[in-house]
């Protein structure tokens, strides 16, 4: 092991550590740990910033040879992934305060995704993936801090763990029967897997990938999604759709690295993923809350994601890192500022977020941003992220997969628009309860910390992908 490269190359992983030992001792050496959110903040700015200048500097290493390395293009990844998790902190401060056994668990789940990101060998990646995805059904189960314990979030979580679970064992037995073909646990015979011509190693690359897509609700392993989004606080729901779905997907892009994809392998990335955006899309129509709209539309964006990786090595990158990072800062923009009930299953119910315009004029317009933007609508980031992935696939020689995927990107315009229409189109003034707050103190400074990135995007999308 090199210090040097150790102490330096793994500066994020160092934060997010120190992080959560002092929130486990300050747990128990005070009473309600106040000030875990202020604290968990730092740590994660800290792990951000420091992940930044690494792969901006192009600083690069391997700390433990063989089994994590630090790059570049890891790095970017690392601090895209982190500084969507600074509105989500805020925003779980405004939803299960300040001394919340939260903070410990999104920190551990933050770990194993920067951790994830730098394998270079299938035990590292395992043990990134677990610890990333395993304190989240925790988190799942927390659900409404007014209802801790609720029915429907032991329900959400209890789904949540069982198909987590399932893809666990299938990326196992995909990960076994590619070291038993091959002798090796490196994540290059993943690469050389998919072109090979031995059943056990093509069984074995279908495993892995199936497991991902699992873990990133492809159709047709997308079921946990809707009852574990719904179940969960609004912060949780956004720190999943934003964050775990980057976490998979950049995962995913470290595997395939810049591999060209054989026949089959096209079809069988082609097929589900296109499904998904055509299932995801039609579902989310009929959805009553947002939660469970939004888990639809992650579902679909799941599909235009995967379909990136039939694109040309150099480009994958670059089009999948943008593509996450505007729709993670406009999930999480709309997320922030919907209104506040007692009873956080109704929340964020489609029918309490009429006349919204009228009660909150802030709220609306900026949930109506962050839906056009997701719905691909020019020239929001969204419509920017979508172009990158369709030009991907068409410049890879796939015209035919595009335009059925953009076909299928157009059913979704309607559910979005759906939103902006009883915003601001419907006169209800008042909730029938009385009983809606608006978001305030740390949940505004979330929307304005997605707001920033969503302009500097929407303005200058070259000079974005440029540093990517």
């Amino acid at each position: 092991m090199n210090w040097d490269i150790f102490l330096v190359g793994m500066l994020p992983e160092h934060f997010l550590l120190t992080g959560l030992v002092l929130l486990i001792v300050w747990s128990i050496a005070s009473d309600g740990a106040r000030g875990a959110a202020a604290l968990s903040l730092v740590c994660v700015a800290g792990a951000a910033l420091s992940a930044a200048a690494l792969g901006l500097q192009g600083f690069a290493g391997a700390p433990f040879a063989g089994q994590l390395s630090v790059s570049p293009t890891a790095s970017l990844a690392k601090a895209v992934a982190l500084a969507l998790a600074l509105p989500v902190l805020l925003m779980a401060r405004e939803d299960h305060g300040d001394g919340s056994p939260l903070y410990p668990l999104l920190l551990s789940s933050l770990y194993g995704l920067v951790l994830m990101l730098g394998a270079d060998s299938f035990l590292t990646l395992f043990l990134g993936l677990e610890l990333m995805s395993l304190p989240v059904y925790v988190m799942v189960l927390l659900g409404d801090p007014q209802r801790r314990w609720a029915t429907h979030s032991a329900e959400a979580a209890l789904k949540y763990i069982v198909l987590g679970g399932a893809a666990t064992a299938t990326l196992l037995m995909g990960v076994s029967l590619l070291y038993g073909q091959s002798g090796t646990l490196a994540l290059g015979i993943f690469a050389r897997s998919l072109a090979s011509s031995d059943p056990m190693a093509l069984t074995g690359a279908v495993l892995v990938l199936l497991a991902f897509f699992l873990k990133g609700a492809v159709v047709p392993f997308h079921t946990w999604a809707p009852d574990a989004y719904e179940g969960a606080s609004v912060s949780v729901t956004g720190y999943m759709a934003a964050i775990v779905k980057a976490g998979v997907l950049l995962a995913a892009l470290r595997l395939f690295g810049e591999t060209v994809l054989s026949r089959p392998m096209v079809n069988l990335l082609a097929l589900l993923p296109l499904a998904s955006v055509v299932w995801g899309n039609l579902a989310a129509m009929r959805q009553p809350n947002l939660r469970r709209m939004m888990a639809y539309s992650s579902i679909a964006h799941a599909g235009y994601l995967y379909l990136a990786f039939l694109g040309a090595g150099p480009g994958r990158f670059q089009s999948v890192l943008f593509y996450l990072l505007a729709y993670g800062v406009m999930t999480l923009l709309a997320f922030s500022v919907v209104p506040l009930y007692g009873d956080d299953s109704q929340r964020d119910r489609l029918d309490r977020l009429q006349g919204l315009f009228q009660r909150s004029p802030y709220a609306a317009l900026v949930i109506g941003l962050a839906m056009l933007s997701l719905a691909g609508i020019p020239p929001l980031p969204g419509f920017v992220a979508k172009f990158l992935i369709f030009r991907e696939v068409m410049a890879a020689g796939h015209t035919l997969v595009a335009v059925l995927g953009l076909v299928g990107s157009y059913l979704g315009i309607y559910f979005y628009l759906r939103v902006i229409q009883l915003m601001f189109m419907n006169a209800q003034p008042v909730p029938a309860d009385g009983d809606e707050r608006a978001p305030t103190g740390a949940a505004m400074v979330a929307s304005v910390l997605c707001l920033v990135p969503a302009v500097i995007v929407a303005v200058a999308p070259g000079w974005v992908i440029g540093r990517f």
